[in-house]
Parts: structure tokens; sequence; C-alpha cells
């Protein structure tokens, strides 16, 4: 199944990768928003919506992704599979799995264990009370490196890596923010990356969006509680840089959980 780039204004569905009468989780193509934010005022197509327009019934978030993220996005169709997934995520009780192109090369695999300060919810009305950091804990695998004959800062080339990662916990960008921490910034990361090499990309690999793709979810299903895998290929933007970048194959297996 070919998955869409980014967002389409004149494109009123979403891909569908599962579905039963308790949930259905689609395919959200970078550049959409889960649903209405204060932040973009100007835009008129969300997921929740398109989802609930495309199925002619209400569905419910239990859960979001960035708007630059792509990838697998999960919705109840009942109010009462709606808190049970809610809970679940709160509990930790879901694995998640994205991919990311990164600048620089990470080591083989490691873990980042490092607390991040409370960022408020944009729905959130007046001013937020500031709060200690919250504990924060992500894991990475090296999947594939690169070395580029392109000079985009001191050096006269430049590395880049290929991630699969794993967010233990649910702090708001917390993986954009602790890809930072280490000094290996997501590439199309305009708020926590580097501006030059998200440049470099958008010229020579005609990508304009956040590299970072959530290719896998496993968690218990919110009324059998048998365990349910899904899995979600990247977009085929998000292809193109990796075939371009000579990783066509080295995301299938690790990127899955």
């Amino acid at each position: 199944m070919m998955l869409p780039d980014t967002a389409d204004p004149h494109d009123l569905s979403l891909p569908i990768l599962y579905q039963d009468e308790h949930l259905v989780a689609v395919h959200k193509p970078s550049g959409l928003l889960v649903h209405r934010s204060p932040i973009d005022r100007q835009e008129t197509r969300f997921a929740l919506q398109t989802v609930r327009n495309q199925l002619g019934r209400h569905v419910y978030g239990v859960h979001r992704l960035d708007k630059g993220t792509s990838g697998i996005l999960l919705f109840a169709l009942s109010p009462e599979a709606g808190r049970t997934l809610s809970q679940a995520f709160e509990a930790q009780q879901v694995d998640k799995r994205y991919l990311a192109v990164v600048r620089g090369w990470p080591d083989a695999q490691g873990e980042i264990d490092y607390p991040l300060s409370r960022q408020p919810d944009e729905r959130e009305p007046g001013p937020v009370t500031p709060a200690p950091p919250q504990s924060a804990h992500s894991s990475y695998q090296r999947l594939a490196t690169v070395e580029l004959p392109v000079a985009v800062e001191r050096y006269p080339s430049s590395r880049y890596a290929l991630l699969a990662l794993t967010p233990h916990t649910g702090r708001r960008h917390q993986l954009r923010r602790h890809l930072k921490h280490i000094s290996h910034p997501i590439i199309g990361d305009a708020t926590h990356g580097r501006g030059r090499h998200n440049r470099m990309f958008a010229e020579r690999f005609a990508v304009n969006r956040l590299l970072l793709a959530a290719t896998g979810l496993r968690l218990p299903h919110p009324v059998s509680g048998e365990t349910l895998t899904l899995h979600c290929p990247p977009s085929a933007e998000f292809l193109h840089v990796l075939t371009e970048l000579g990783w066509g194959d080295a995301w299938q297996d690790a990127s899955r959980l």
C-alpha cells in the first residue's frame, strides 16, 4: 500500500490500517493536525474530523501525533473503548516504535533517560503553573548511516543516521527533545533541529517535512484484552529519502515491534 506523503486538502479520507467494531487505526500524513489547535487557527482539516466523516460515525481520540509526524494514529469508536485505550496509554501499557533520520552518527544503540519540563497543552486556558521536570525515557537502535560529500557546517562532509526509536514515557515532543539533548536532532525539526541541515535536505531531496514516522503500536485490545500489534510503513516521500540515502530496505525489520 502506497501511503500519502503529506496532507492533501482535497483528499477527504485517510488510509485505514486496521478497523473493528471498537477502534480504528489510520495513517496520518505529515502536516495534518489531530484536532483543532489555537496554535494553527488557519487550519481547516483535522484527522479526527476527517475520520469521523469518512466512517460516518463519532470517533474518540486516545493519543496524538505531532502535526509534522506521520504514521499510526488510533481512534476509539465508543466512549467506553476510548476511556480504556486512554488509560492504557497513560499507564504506559502501549509499546510504540518510530523511525527517524537524524544528524550525525549516534552510538549503535542507546538509552536516553533525561527529564523534560512540562510543555502545556495549547488547549489549556490561562497561564500554566511551573512544575519540576518530569521523568522521560527513550531508547534507540541505529539502523544505517551515510556520509554525504556536502559541506553543511564546518566539515567537508555531513553524516546522517536512520534510527528506530521507542519512547517508554509519553512526554510532549519527547523524541524530538531527547534527540536534541544527545546532539542528534531529527531532520526537518524546525523547533529542535538544525536549520542548515533541514534546508540541505529540502534542496537536495525535495523534502520539507519532519523525518519522523510512527511505524508500530502494540497494545491490549480495549475489549478482549488480547495483544493487538499494528504496523505502518513510512510514506512515499519518507521512503524516497531513505532510498536516496541508500537505506531502501534498512528500516523494514527493525522498525517493527
